[in-house]
């Protein structure tokens, strides 16, 4: 039997195990371990499982993961994004479209602090969406851009799904992180530009404040909600700040930027005895979930690497396909498009990560090897995004169905991606394009 072969029944057997709707790690895990003694026998099979433990184990960047999670249960729990919100409201509103623009404003900076596209989408769909449904703005617009909005925490950092990219890939966090800041601005400034251009040929899709609402406002009430806003940027600041020059490593700072957010809601008094349990619980779970996907992931990666399928697939792409390397990174893409309608981004991640990223080392895309991975960890993460709100099984059409009020259908949900689903298309084929838009801040970092 040929290792090829071999290959072809591992994956077809994950695969199979998935789609009964086994957990992640424990179908990918029990075909990487089966195999694994199976060709190798009982003492080399389980050493493979034993040394890929270890070595998460030992690896010290993964005190990242629990630090960040934390953060983002805390933010969002606590409500301290409430007073940002309202901090968008008043000084946006006045503008047509300008609650949906300070929605935007507001995801990205809820991006910069919890790095989960759950906890954006839920923040979103409670403070937003029911301010702006009930001053009249058209649903299908504001739906469309909180879900497209919260998809920004999976490539802001600090992104929990470029955590796992690097730790996959084995690249340094920190400039895998940096490669996503440019390319997620650059994103949210076309949603941007999406609500201004919609709302400058129909006013109406999203009404500016009455003179009688703006003039209700005091400015001292307007400075007072500035200083509150500014908070969450100061944790963004304070945690990301010391480790871009230099001063603390990647780990000190997700404990700076955990310790600042908890403090902020211990003086706020909102971090009561059920917000505590319930944070604790949640990032134990969500932390123990990616460790175990990580784990089964780097097993099944060895007995892949092992089986010498990454050099069949090269094979197949570049001399049985005759493909050239953009032809080979654009089929990369679409397939993950595909798998996105019935994965989530984790899975996709760990069933292609052991046959994609050594092959994208490989290719001959004008840059280093470091670099092309860096770069594809971004447009792996854009086309993640894209997956979470394509149907038929995109997450958060189907969480934004559940905090959405009564009138917003499941179709409007539908409807509503279409235009941002094309926005974030755009976006990757501009990083696609133009590497140097993800390159430029960790090499400006990094090489001094």
């Amino acid at each position: 039997m040929g290792y090829e072969f071999i290959a072809l029944a591992m994956f077809a057997g994950m695969m199979a195990l998935l789609l009964t709707g086994a957990r992640v790690f424990s179908g990918i895990g029990f075909v990487a371990v089966i195999a694994a003694v199976a060709l190798w026998g009982d003492r080399g099979g389980y050493d493979i499982a034993f040394t890929t433990s270890i070595k998460l184990m030992n690896w010290y960047p993964i005190l990242t993961l629990p630090m960040f999670v934390w953060m983002g249960y805390v933010m969002s729990e606590t409500r301290l994004a409430d007073d940002l919100y309202k901090m968008f409201h008043v000084w946006f509103g006045p503008i047509p479209g300008g609650l949906a623009i300070g929605t935007i404003l507001l995801m990205v900076l809820i991006s910069a602090m919890n790095g989960l596209s759950v906890a954006g989408l839920a923040i979103g769909a409670t403070i937003a969406l029911p301010e702006l449904l009930k001053r009249g703005y058209d649903k299908r617009m504001v739906t469309g851009i909180i879900q497209g909005g919260s998809s920004l925490g999976i490539l802001v950092p600090p992104s929990i799904v470029l955590v796992l990219y690097s730790m996959i890939a084995r690249q340094p966090v920190g400039q895998v992180w940096l490669a996503g800041v440019f390319p997620g601005l650059l994103m949210a400034g076309f949603f941007i530009l999406y609500v201004v251009i919609r709302c400058g040929i129909n006013p109406a899709l999203g009404p500016a404040l009455s003179p009688e609402e703006r003039a209700s406002v005091s400015w001292g009430e307007r400075l007072r909600l500035l200083r509150a806003g500014i908070l969450p940027v100061v944790i963004f600041g304070a945690m990301m700040g010391p480790f871009v020059l230099g001063y603390v490593s990647l780990v000190e700072s997700s404990v700076i930027g955990a310790g600042i957010a908890t403090l902020l809601a211990l003086v706020k008094g909102r971090l009561t005895r059920q917000v505590w349990e319930t944070c604790v619980t949640n990032t134990l779970g969500i932390t123990c979930m990616f460790m175990w996907i990580l784990l089964a992931a780097m097993a099944f990666g060895a007995v892949f690497d092992g089986l010498g399928a990454v050099r069949a697939i090269e094979n197949l792409f570049l001399e049985d396909l005759g493909l050239g390397p953009w032809g080979v990174l654009i089929l990369m893409q679409v397939s993950f498009l595909v798998m996105g309608m019935f994965l989530d981004d984790t899975a996709m991640l760990v069933i292609v990560a052991p046959l994609y990223i050594p092959l994208v080392a490989k290719l001959d895309l004008g840059m280093p090897p470091q670099d092309a991975l860096i770069w594809y960890g971004v447009m792996y993460t854009i086309t993640c995004q894209v997956a979470y709100i394509t149907p038929p099984f995109g997450y958060n059409l189907f969480l934004m169905r559940a905090m959405a009020p009564e009138h917003v259908s499941l179709a409007d949900i539908y409807r509503s991606i279409t235009p941002i689903v094309a926005i974030m298309i755009l976006t990757l084929a501009v990083i696609m394009l133009f590497p140097d838009i993800a390159l430029w801040l960790p090499h400006q970092v990094y090489g001094q």
